[in-house]
C-alpha cells in the first residue's frame, strides 16, 4: 500500500503530532469482536465493549490510521441537537415519546464524551459552548422558527434561547443576521486529538488496533469472517463501523451515498479582529440555508468554515483526489467573507474535505443481527461526533447482552433501504444538489423563504 501523508489530510491530524501507523495484521487470527473501522464509531464500540467486559478479545481493523476518515476531518461539533433528521421526522416515525427519548439520550452524549476524555486523559480541548443558528436574511426566518417549534412540541426547548436581530448581532457581528437561536446542547472538541486518544484508550483497556489493514470482505454466519489484505479474522461478532467507506465493501455500495463536505480554515485572528467580530462564547455557528454551512472557532483562534456542495461522483466513488474541489473551496472562502466582511484579507492556511455517509432516509443505521453475527453503526449525514458515541455504547450493550436504556432505544435496529442503482442515483443526487443551490440563491435574491414544495425540499426535509 502507498504511504499517505496523513498530516496533510486535515489541520486536526497535522496538529496531533506523530502519525506513524500501528502494525498491520500479519496472518490470520480469531477474536470475540472484530470492528471494521478505527473512527469514532468503531473506537467507541470497542471502548465500551472493553469497559463492559474486560475479558473480551476485541480487534479493530483500519484501512489506514485511526482518524483517517470523517473522525479526523470534521468541524469538531459534538452535536447533540439532531440525529441527521428533524425532531418532526423522528416524531412521525417513533411518536412523540420515542423522539423525545432519543433526543434526550443524544443530549447525554456531551457528558459521556467529556467523562471519557477526563477518565482517559484525552486532551481534546473539550468546550461545552453550544450552537447559535442564525437566520441570515428574512428568507431564513421561517426555518429558524420551525427549529424552535419542533423542539417546543416535544418539551425540549428548555435552555434554548431565541434572539432577535439586535441580540444576535450584539453576540456576534454576522452580516445579514436577522435572528438567532442558541442551543446549549453542542460541545466542541479537537477531533484529531479525540480519535487518536480513543485508539490509545482502547489499547490500554486490552484491545488491539491494526492499521493499514484493508478489509476486503465480510462473511456473515455463526462464526463470521473478515477478510483483509494481510489475513483473515474469525470472530463471534463483526461490527461494521466504516461510515461512508462502507460503500466499498462487496454488496454494500448502495447502502449509503458518500457526499463530500469541505472545509477552509483561516490563520489565527488577531485580538483586534476578534474584538470586531465578537463571538466571545466560542459557540458553533450555522445558518438556515438548505445547502448547509457550519463554522467553528478553534482552540488556537482560527475560524473553520465548512459546507456541502462538492459534486457527488458516479457509482458512489471515493477517491483522495475528491477531498479538494477548487470551486467549492473558493465558494466557502466567499461565504466566509460574506459572513464577516472585515475578514476579506484574512489568509486561508488549510483546505480539506472528505466523504460522509448518507442513508436513503437520512436516518443513522445502528443494528445487531444476531443470526448473521454482524452489527453496524454508520450513516450519520455529517452529525456523527455525538451520535457515534451513542451508537457505540448501544452496540456494546447489545453485544454484551446488557439491558440498558441505550440498548432499548427505538432507533436501534433501524436499517435504511438501499439507494437506487446507477445511473438513477447519480442523476437524482446531482439534480438535488443543483436544486438546493438554486433555492438558496433565489431566497437570497428575493428575500422570500423556500416554498417547501419543491422536490428537492421534500426529499431533504427529514
Amino acid at each position: 500500500m502507498p504511504v499517505h501523508d496523513y498530516a496533510a489530510l486535515s489541520y486536526w491530524l497535522e496538529d496531533v503530532g506523530a502519525l506513524d501507523p500501528r502494525p498491520s495484521l500479519d496472518g490470520s487470527t480469531s477474536c470475540d469482536v472484530a470492528v471494521v473501522g478505527a473512527g469514532f464509531s468503531g473506537l467507541w464500540t470497542a471502548y465500551y465493549l472493553l469497559r463492559n467486559d474486560p475479558s473480551l478479545n476485541v480487534v479493530v481493523l483500519e484501512r489506514e490510521i485511526a482518524g483517517f476518515g470523517g473522525s479526523g476531518r470534521n468541524a469538531g461539533w459534538c452535536n447533540a441537537t439532531m440525529l441527521g433528521v428533524t425532531p418532526r421526522a423522528l416524531t412521525k416515525k417513533y411518536g412523540a415519546a420515542g423522539a423525545r427519548e432519543m433526543l434526550e439520550m443524544l443530549r447525554s452524549r456531551i457528558g459521556a464524551v467529556q467523562e471519557a476524555c477526563s477518565s482517559e486523559g484525552i486532551d481534546a480541548h473539550f468546550r461545552h459552548s453550544g450552537v447559535l443558528r442564525i437566520a441570515r436574511g428574512r428568507h431564513e426566518l421561517p426555518a429558524l422558527a420551525t427549529k424552535w417549534d419542533e423542539l417546543e412540541a416535544l418539551g425540549l426547548a428548555d435552555g434554548i434561547v431565541r434572539l432577535d436581530r439586535d441580540e444576535t448581532r450584539a453576540r456576534i457581528d454576522v452580516q445579514g443576521a436577522e435572528a438567532g437561536l442558541f442551543d446549549p446542547n453542542v460541545a466542541w472538541v479537537h477531533p484529531g486529538r479525540l480519535v487518536r486518544g480513543l485508539a490509545e484508550a482502547v489499547e490500554r483497556h486490552g484491545g488491539t488496533v491494526y492499521e493499514r489493514t484493508p478489509v476486503t470482505a465480510v462473511e456473515p454466519g455463526p462464526r463470521p469472517r473478515v477478510t483483509t489484505s494481510t489475513g483473515v479474522v474469525e470472530a463471534r461478532n463483526v461490527v461494521l463501523a466504516s461510515e461512508a467507506y462502507t460503500t466499498q465493501l462487496p454488496g454494500s455500495h448502495r447502502r449509503l451515498i458518500p457526499l463530500y463536505s469541505l472545509v477552509v480554515l483561516t490563520e489565527p485572528l488577531s485580538p483586534a479582529q476578534w474584538a470586531e467580530i465578537g463571538w466571545d462564547g466560542g459557540e458553533g455557528l450555522s445558518s438556515c440555508c438548505l445547502t448547509v454551512d457550519y463554522l467553528s472557532r478553534t482552540h488556537d483562534g482560527r475560524i473553520l468554515f465548512g459546507g456541502r456542495g462538492a459534486p457527488y461522483h458516479y457509482g458512489s466513488r471515493i477517491d483522495g483526489t475528491f477531498d479538494r474541489h477548487r470551486a467549492t473551496h473558493d465558494r466557502l472562502r466567499g461565504h466566509l467573507v460574506s459572513w464577516f466582511p472585515s475578514l476579506a484579507d484574512v489568509r486561508i492556511t488549510h483546505e480539506w474535505g472528505g466523504p460522509l455517509g448518507v442513508p436513503r432516509d437520512w436516518m443513522p443505521n445502528v443494528f445487531h443481527d444476531r443470526t448473521a453475527g454482524v452489527a453496524g453503526a454508520f450513516g450519520y449525514t455529517g452529525q456523527g461526533v455525538a451520535m457515534s458515541n451513542l451508537a457505540g455504547q448501544a452496540l456494546a450493550d447489545r453485544l454484551t447482552e446488557k439491558d440498558t436504556r441505550v440498548s432499548r432505544l427505538p432507533l436501534i435496529d433501524h436499517r435504511s433501504r438501499n439507494w437506487e442503482p446507477e445511473p438513477l442515483r447519480w442523476t437524482a443526487v446531482r439534480a438535488l444538489q443543483a436544486s438546493l443551490f438554486r433555492t438558496d440563491a433565489r431566497g437570497e435574491r428575493t428575500g422570500r423563504p423556500p416554498s417547501g414544495w419543491s422536490i428537492a425540499e421534500r426529499l431533504t426535509s427529514h
